[in-house]
């Protein structure tokens, strides 16, 4: 990977559009100013390098392919990146299902949240956003806040949510809605 480069969210968004009129070097750019931190993400979600490399790889040939279909109006350009690169390991991970138990994730580092961590909120694009956030989820009770949390940070489908929390689906379901129902109002009331 390139030495990254700082970019504010205007950057970023001016380097997408410009990738969506086929300008290779904003790509480069792009790629240069995020890929450290979408790599960190991909190997915290994944525990594995060579995967973490792959679906890497894969999320910028799809920033690539689809940097047309970024809207500022609908979120910050970093966020929308991290999406793309955590949609490519959830497929990545889910394509190799048979291969890694439920258990052996969870021997490999996909555990229980106890608590609030500001490393997993690496989708952030300031730090008093990630305070902002940080102050909201610690409203949210424990369970349905480890709910939201898997569910988003980690990758958890609700049912492998249901197996390891030894709660039905529909509970687990309910939780999550809940909880992003208190962090939306939450992060509405501070804005």
């Amino acid at each position: 990977m390139s030495t990254e480069i700082e970019a504010d969210a205007d950057q970023l968004a001016d380097w997408l559009a410009r990738c969506a009129l086929g300008d290779r070097r904003a790509f480069e750019r792009l790629y240069d100013a995020t890929s450290r931190r979408l790599y960190g993400i991909l190997l915290r979600l994944m525990k594995r390098r060579d995967w973490a490399e792959e679906a890497l790889q894969e999320a910028y040939v799809k920033i690539w392919q689809n940097a047309d279909q970024y809207r500022a109006d609908r979120g910050q350009p970093l966020t929308w990146l991290i999406s793309i690169a955590r949609y490519r390991a959830l497929d990545m991970l889910r394509r190799d299902k048979g291969e890694d138990s439920l258990d052996e994730r969870r021997e490999a580092g996909f555990e229980e949240v106890d608590e609030v961590s500001v490393e997993r909120m690496q989708g952030l694009s300031s730090l008093a956003e990630t305070r902002d956030l940080v102050r909201c989820l610690e409203d949210i009770q424990l369970e349905q806040r480890n709910c939201l949390i898997l569910a988003y940070c980690e990758g958890y489908s609700h049912s492998e949510l249901s197996e390891t929390l030894s709660r039905p689906v529909g509970t687990i379901k309910s939780w999550i809605r809940r909880a992003g129902q208190v962090l939306k109002d939450c992060l509405e009331g501070l804005a």
